[in-house]
């Protein structure tokens, strides 16, 4: 299925150099976690990210002396589109649009009132900066919660488009919004209720979802259900990790759905069972750590690791090359086509020999 057909119809937003929304790509972001004051540090870090693919990169910026951080990112990476992360004071904001900044995020919990939103909007306005307004579950509103009770699924939708209405109240519509709980569920339908009720691009991610598997796992069932509902336009996997990790797990969530557009090798293999006579486990990890090893490859790949001859050769049918193990061996299957058989402990030499001509 064309993803564009169920994708929700959204409007393009420019950010920097590059554009989300419409039928933009999906875009991976994260945020620095260096301190926003040193530098040097938030370059080194924001380097590491654009060597692993990150398209946006978010800054927190806590007070006025982290304004040259924003000034001498732009200046390090002029292409690269830097998001300041605002709190509690819209100046923060005007000085970072002074600084260059590409796209300015708001929390509407924590801004004031109206009058400093109406400021943020005229600096933004004349230089064409979008304003993201970030919704997290930690810091609804005061009647918001009073009305509801809790930080709702409702709530968090009411917050957002209600501070949306205020940008459109001053003529302005470069909006993406986010709308973050730290629950999945409460994430996945609080974007929902505001995907049926707007066209702005969103920003999807699940706010404070910890380390480790735990959080992967629950971010990815989040992005995974709004993004095979067609909602969302750039994704953001928060961890309590290095940022650059952040990275690697959003592209391997869009090339799991098939919504990622850069060249990626996928191994699909079997989880083994009685029957499988080859030590397929070993074998798959040592393929996969090769495979990792390839870098600047010119196409994509589906190879097949099959312990056995009950779906291997199906499965190897529907992929670019691949194997089906027999008895301490395996055939080699090439395009669908059994070539030859190869003895077990030729398995991945013989494969990668075969993956390189096909990527190169």
């Amino acid at each position: 299925m064309d993803y564009n057909s169920i994708r929700r119809k959204t409007k393009p937003v420019k950010i920097g150099n590059i554009c989300i929304g419409g039928d933009n790509r999906i875009a991976v972001q994260s945020m620095l976690n260096t301190d926003s004051h040193d530098v040097d540090k938030c370059i080194s870090q924001t380097q590491r990210l654009v060597d692993a693919g990150c398209d946006i990169v978010r800054v927190a910026v806590p007070d006025m002396s982290c304004i040259k951080t924003i000034a001498s990112l732009k200046e390090a990476f002029p292409y690269l589109p830097i998001v300041a992360d605002i709190h509690f004071d819209y100046k923060l904001a005007l000085e970072s649009v002074a600084a260059g900044v590409d796209k300015v995020r708001i929390n509407p919990g924590n801004i004031g009132e109206e009058s400093n939103v109406k400021a943020v909007v005229n600096a933004c306005k004349p230089k064409n900066i979008p304003i993201r307004i970030g919704v997290n579950s930690g810091s609804l509103e005061k009647h918001l919660l009073e009305k509801y009770g809790s930080p709702t699924p409702e709530a968090l939708a009411d917050s957002a488009l209600y501070n949306a209405s205020l940008l459109e109240k001053y003529d302005y519509n470069d909006i993406v919004i986010s709308i973050k709980s730290s629950s999945a569920t409460g994430t996945f339908l609080a974007n929902k209720i505001v995907a049926e009720k707007c066209d702005y691009p969103l920003h999807i991610g699940v706010t404070e979802s910890g380390c480790g598997d735990e959080a992967l796992i629950k971010s990815s069932s989040a992005l995974g259900a709004l993004l095979l509902n067609g909602i969302g336009d750039t994704v953001r996997i928060s961890l309590t990790d290095a940022p650059e990790k952040e990275v690697f797990a959003a592209k391997k969530l869009l090339i799991a759905l098939g919504l990622s557009d850069e060249n990626h090798i996928e191994v699909v293999s079997c989880p083994t069972c009685g029957r499988t006579q080859i030590d397929l486990v070993p074998i798959v990890n040592e393929l996969k750590s090769r495979i990792a090893e390839l870098k600047d490859i010119k196409r994509s790949l589906k190879v097949a690791a099959m312990g056995c001859v009950v779906n291997g050769p199906g499965e190897a049918k529907e992929a670019d090359i691949g194997f089906a193990g027999g008895k301490n061996s395996a055939v080699l299957i090439k395009h669908g086509e059994i070539v030859r058989k190869i003895e077990e402990s030729e398995i991945v030499e013989v494969l990668m020999s075969e993956i390189k001509e096909l990527v190169y």
